[in-house]
């Protein structure tokens, strides 16, 4: 799993809150289950997010010119 100390990479949360939103919509789970899997999803959302965030960051310092 751990790209950094229990952080799942990009593409292991992007995973699992696909198969979550799958979960969420075709409409099996308790109210209960449904809240937890929504919680779970906005987590891995930010997960997802951060490292977005950072390949820009890193794309973005490539990009400059050297000075």
């Amino acid at each position: 799993m751990a790209a950094k100390e229990g952080k799942p990479s990009y593409e292991e949360a992007r995973d699992e809150l696909a198969e979550i939103v799958e979960s969420l919509e075709d409409g099996s789970a308790t109210l209960e289950e449904s809240l937890k899997l929504w919680e779970r999803g906005e987590e891995l959302a930010k997960i997802c997010q951060e490292w977005l965030d950072g390949a820009k960051k890193k794309l973005d310092a490539a990009k400059k010119p050297a000075e």
